[in-house]
């Protein structure tokens, strides 16, 4: 992924996915599934055992179109350590120091923001996506609202987003959703592949529908 890339990835795919898990294995093994249902863009915590392995080792088998990056990083050094494992982008909870020098070594950031200053900061700080977060607080109506005096900022909502609320965010203006629990469930934390394989195909299949209507 090149910087200034990230915007249309997301318009494109719609999901991000978002793995937050207790096993580097069972991390690995969703990251997998998502990969082979069709999710394209998937994002590892750092918060996650082993996260920087998972990425480097989901990145090796990731097919072509397929994007891997790097959650909840919140310092420098998590930009670093993030680009050495092969992240191809970053995503922030909060507008931290990671926004700045994530756009200095040229990774491109999704920057959590939830005000009107957070969005304009994480924007104006590098940010090439700002993530509104956590979005469910708020809902559509929120995003609609904070998206009107910001027109030229690409807002992907997430958390508390599953398939029956993306479509509204989407009308209010988000270019795309990270959605956390109401995909990967407890997957990552050593559940069933089977039910994920099953959430990812409905979600894939929501996203291939959105981006065709849009």
């Amino acid at each position: 992924m090149q910087p200034g890339q990230l915007p249309a990835l997301v318009r494109a795919h719609r999901i991000m996915a978002i793995i937050r898990g207790t096993s580097q294995e069972a991390a690995l093994d969703t990251g997998r599934v998502l990969l082979e249902e069709g999710i394209r863009l998937v994002e590892i915590t750092l918060t996650t055992p082993g996260a920087l392995a998972t990425i480097e080792a989901l990145r090796a088998l990731a097919p072509e179109g397929s994007f891997v990056g790097a959650g909840t990083v919140l310092i420098e050094d998590d930009v670093s350590a993030a680009k050495s494992a092969g992240a191809e982008f970053v995503v922030t909870p909060a507008v931290t120091p990671s926004v700045a020098e994530a756009a200095r070594l040229g990774i491109p950031c999704a920057a959590g923001a939830f005000t009107p200053t957070e969005a304009h900061a994480a924007f104006t700080g590098g940010a090439e996506v700002v993530k509104l977060f956590p979005a469910s607080t708020g809902g559509p109506a929120y995003l609609k609202a904070l998206r009107d005096p910001f027109p030229q900022i690409p807002f992907m909502a997430v958390g508390g987003v599953g398939i029956s609320e993306a479509r509204a965010y989407l009308t209010a203006g988000a270019i795309g959703v990270g959605v956390g629990g109401p995909l990967v469930g407890d997957a990552a934390n050593g559940g069933s592949l089977d039910a994920l394989r099953h959430r990812a195909r409905a979600f894939a299949s929501w996203a291939e529908d959105a981006g065709e209507s849009s």
